[in-house]
């Protein structure tokens, strides 16, 4: 079976609550995720799939990133490299703004028997299993498992699940041991785009501040992030915020998950520390709506201005990024709250609550 999903680390994370449903259900068969390069670097945390075809797809591009004859020739490559996985079936998640209809008719030509989508367009005989989606303001933990409950495969909970090898875990020790901290909190800048980037001179005030109460402060980021990192570091100015070396995405979540809380962005930090039971403190861009991808598993405090052009889902702010005016007090003020010890009673859980919309298929799916 073949599962779609070409989109960022976070998202795929999203999609661990289906990936243990349809393992569940189809304990035998074998999953692989069709994913972005950026999305496929989270297999190594994911047991429940079997294989990974990282693909950058045109249907992903923006607009003029490919030229026409170049992506072409990289579409009917991938049309031959699904062809020879002689798959029998496809399921294609989305988010409520992306169309399932290039890779499912991909799917078609490369003869995959069942094809599910989630829809409100017609598209003829390109999906076999044409689901009418839940509402657009439905998290996506519950949007994608919407997708399965119609074709009959039940929930097996919804809380992000991603499993940290052992590998990682002394990748994480080692890089811990350079700047040793028995309780610390991960501060993590970056993100997939700017307009999601909380401004690097207000997190190192938040840094210094969270560091100066009394929880030392460790930034990290990938290899392409290390003058962001060292940008933060030199500015908070403070003894007790201290680079680490950049990990890799396993080693990320190990860190994450010895973290007494998290600081993201709107980003991939955000939805790994959710899936490893970190707390977490995030600058909320306006790019999304709070209600779509905001953690569910773990206690988190997402800040943010409200504006009226939220959400944008632009990758560049064309104003002055207003959504991200958010006090560092604030932000260092909820990353404290968040990492102070607490009960399960005082723990702010979110419910999770599926979508109670009913989906509509074109015929019934036996698995």
């Amino acid at each position: 079976m073949l599962l779609v999903r070409a989109d960022n680390i976070g998202d795929v994370v999203m999609l661990t609550p289906a990936l243990s449903a349809l393992r569940a259900a189809l304990p035998r068969a074998r999953l692989d995720l069709l994913a972005s390069p950026a999305g496929a670097v989270v297999r190594a945390l994911i047991p429940e799939l079997d294989g990974v075809l990282a693909v950058s797809p045109s249907w992903q591009q923006l607009s003029g990133d490919v030229p026409g004859t170049h992506a072409a020739r990289r579409e009917w490559a991938l049309l031959e490299l699904i062809r020879s996985r002689r798959y029998d079936a496809m399921l294609v998640f989305t988010s409520f703004s992306q169309s399932p209809w290039p890779v499912a008719h991909l799917g078609l030509l490369a003869g995959i028997g069942v094809r599910v989508v989630h829809s409100r367009e017609f598209a003829g005989a390109v999906a076999t299993h044409w689901v009418t989606p839940p509402p657009d303001t439905t998290h996506q933990v519950d949007r994608c498992l919407h997708l399965l409950a119609a074709i009959g495969v039940p929930d097996r909970g919804r809380a992000l699940r991603l499993r940290v090898p052992d590998s990682a875990d002394r990748l994480a020790e080692a890089l811990l041991a350079r700047v040793p901290c028995v309780r610390f909190a991960l501060l993590v800048p970056g993100a997939s785009c700017p307009a999601r980037r909380y401004p690097a001179g207000r997190f190192a005030a938040a840094a210094a501040q969270i560091a100066g109460a009394g929880l030392p402060v460790r930034v990290v980021g990938p290899a392409g992030e290390a003058a962001l990192v060292g940008d933060v570091v030199r500015t908070a100015g403070h003894p007790d915020v201290q680079a680490l070396a950049p990990p890799t995405v396993p080693g990320f979540a190990a860190l994450l998950r010895r973290a007494a809380v998290a600081v993201t962005n709107n980003s991939a930090g955000m939805h790994i520390a959710d899936a490893v039971g970190t707390p977490v403190a995030v600058a909320y861009a306006g790019t999304e709506r709070h209600g779509d991808m905001r953690p569910r598993t773990v206690p988190g405090e997402l800040l943010a201005e409200p504006v009226s052009c939220s959400p944008c889902r632009q990758l560049t702010c064309p104003y002055d990024h207003e959504c991200l005016d958010v006090p560092p007090e604030r932000l260092a003020a909820a990353a404290l709250r968040l990492a102070a010890p607490h009960t399960p009673e005082e723990d702010r859980w979110l419910p999770n609550s599926a979508s109670s919309t009913r989906a509509r298929t074109t015929a019934p799916l036996r698995l």
